[in-house]
């Protein structure tokens, strides 16, 4: 194992209702006058942001709100947001809804923090951040765990670049979680959070030396916990319990808790993804569904037995007479196939619905490089030429 600090500062308010303590937290916080910040329609004709603004008003809380809101959030509503939040003399940003909310809420708080630098310039890696005025989060979406982490995702719609940017200073102050609000969800994006959760998981499970016996055993309770509810989800969207266990699993996924005293975890499907969304615009989670197995086949033999172990602890691979550590490796490659499937996810681009052209594929491992250096992942280290070959396997041409 190697040495690690464990720092996950949000104060999580979680339970039927717990939407009705939102401006105690932001008091509580600090926060005086708010920019509520949101996605689409849907959380205005739900109710949640007429009953948000009204009970911040109540408090005495001074209340501005921004939606729009992609799914992959961009950096024009960013700066819209920073220049809203200026105006307004905001000190605080409360996001209603999912990642991308959340993300594109730390991304607004950035700007705040530095008003005069360009707030790009963290998700280029050119600078590091100094300042972040607070966030908090009222979660509607089980999925990035964006909620109780640091880190943060924004699209530059002009460049077609999908950049991430990690800093502690943007942990949100307070997380509520109330799973009834995740209810009308349609399936398609509760499953494709469902697979954001376990990919989140999965990037910090395959690595190369510093494993520690008690995180393995958290990590693939997680995803035998995910695995089984989103099963439940995808017949019974109404399930309250699975709507609980599947968002509590977002944020333990996604907080450090899965990846202490490993290497830092492997991460390349998402950096192999991010390419993908800044090009077409794809739902993440689906995405990374659709990227994982081409990737996992790639890549098993370099770590063949944290492939064997998530194989039978947690897929269930049942080791027969015969059957090589390949074998089991492959077997848990193909029980995960099964498992998207079974909730209707994708497992390579074509059932995606993109069909990237081969100048496509060599430009997004071109700004895999740019983004993520000569090389990325731990499960085994890939080169240009490597993401070259991912990518056109995940095609699904045959």
């Amino acid at each position: 194992m190697f040495d690690f600090t464990y720092y996950t500062p949000t104060r999580v308010i979680f339970g039927k209702e717990a939407v009705d303590r939102t401006a105690e937290a932001v008091k509580s916080a600090g926060g005086t006058r708010v920019l509520l910040h949101y996605g689409g329609q849907s959380a205005v004709k739900s109710g949640l942001i007429g009953r948000l603004e009204q009970q911040l008003a109540g408090a005495g809380l001074f209340v501005v709100t921004l939606g729009g809101v992609q799914p992959n959030p961009h950096l024009s509503k960013v700066r819209e947001g920073i220049a809203l939040a200026k105006e307004n003399g905001v000190d605080f940003i409360l996001a209603a809804g999912g990642g991308s909310v959340i993300d594109s809420s730390k991304a607004i708080a950035y700007g705040l923090g530095e008003p005069d630098l360009d707030v790009w310039e963290l998700y280029a890696h050119t600078r590091k951040a100094k300042a972040c005025i607070p966030v908090g989060a009222v979660l509607t979406i089980a999925a990035a765990g964006s909620e109780m982490s640091n880190s943060c995702v924004i699209t530059n719609e002009e460049t077609l670049e999908k950049r991430s940017y990690n800093d502690d200073i943007s942990r949100p102050k307070f997380a509520i979680m109330d799973p009834t609000l995740t209810m009308t969800l349609p399936d398609y994006q509760t499953q494709s959070g469902c697979v954001d959760i376990m990919m989140h998981t999965m990037e910090r499970y395959f690595t190369h030396g510093g494993n520690m016996e008690i995180t393995d055993a958290i990590a693939e309770a997680l995803l035998k916990t995910v695995i089984k509810n989103a099963q439940i989800l995808h017949a019974d969207p109404e399930n309250y319990e699975a709507r609980a266990e599947v968002m509590w699993a977002s944020s333990l996924s996604h907080n450090g808790l899965t990846g202490c005293g490993n290497d830092g975890g492997d991460f390349a499907s998402h950096k192999l993804e991010h390419e993908m969304g800044g090009m077409f615009d794809v739902t993440h989670g689906a995405g990374l569904a659709a990227i994982w197995p081409s990737w996992a086949r790639y890549v098993c033999a370099s770590d063949l037995d944290r492939f064997v172990r998530f194989a039978q602890n947690v897929m269930g691979v049942d080791r027969k007479a015969g059957m090589s550590d390949e074998d089991v490796a492959l077997a848990g490659i193909e029980a995960m196939e099964a498992f998207y499937h079974s909730i209707d996810m994708p497992v390579n681009m074509k059932e995606l619905g993109i069909s990237p052209t081969d100048a496509q594929i060599e430009a997004m491992a071109d700004g895999c490089v740019r983004a993520g250096g000569e090389s990325i992942g731990s499960a085994r280290k890939l080169y240009r030429d490597d993401m070259v070959r991912i990518y056109t396997a995940a095609r699904g041409d045959v």
